[in-house]
């Protein structure tokens, strides 16, 4: 049985439209939603690192709270503020010192490292781990919701650098609420503390 389909004008411009909002829709999406790539390997994950055809090179590794690792031949590397496209590139240079083109593979297999801290006035404070990127509200939400007596417009997250120093980001909720200043409602990093008075 053969089907036929009646295109008109109307009918094609209407497929043309229907494809481009859909493959703007498709570039949208892949624009704002953060990859794995972009993850930086944390203090405490476990990472599966195999290089292929070596028997002997597969291992489950757990990054020590100093941020290393060890890895035979490789020896040690330090994972602090790197990818895992870049920790994967890394150990694939120190690998050719000794294989013929090494082909290194990095899984995260479980990212223990990855927690944020909601601490004061919330009705569940404590640590959480995150397995995917997560903002103010929905760490607020993790946490239970604010407790009826907390400061709203005045809920700091603390965020640690690389290089030790601290620094506090204000949200106030309030705004948020209202539909204000959407834009302080930003991504968690690993490490930050939300603290509602």
């Amino acid at each position: 049985m053969k089907i036929k389909i009646k295109l008109t004008g109307s009918s094609i411009v209407f497929v043309i439209l229907l494809s481009v909002w859909n493959i703007n829709a498709i570039a949208d999406e892949q624009i704002n939603t953060p990859t794995l790539q972009e993850y930086t390997v944390q203090p405490g994950d476990i990472l599966e690192i195999s290089v292929w055809k070596e028997e002997d090179m597969y291992k489950e590794i757990l990054v020590r709270p100093d941020g290393g690792l060890t890895f035979p031949l490789a020896g040690e590397l330090f994972t602090r503020g790197k990818t895992i496209a870049q920790l994967q590139k890394a150990l694939t240079k120190r690998l050719s010192k000794y294989l013929s083109n090494p082909v290194v593979t990095i899984s995260p297999k479980q990212l223990l490292g990855n927690r944020i801290y909601v601490i004061g006035k919330v009705a569940k404070p404590g640590m959480y781990l995150i397995s995917s990127y997560i903002d103010i509200v929905q760490a607020l939400s993790m946490a239970g919701g604010l407790t009826p007596f907390s400061a709203v417009n005045d809920i700091i997250v603390l965020r640690r650098s690389h290089d030790g120093k601290q620094k506090n980001i204000k949200f106030r909720y309030g705004d948020i609420e209202d539909g204000d200043d959407l834009e302080q409602n930003i991504l968690l990093k690993s490490g930050d503390t939300v603290l509602v008075p």
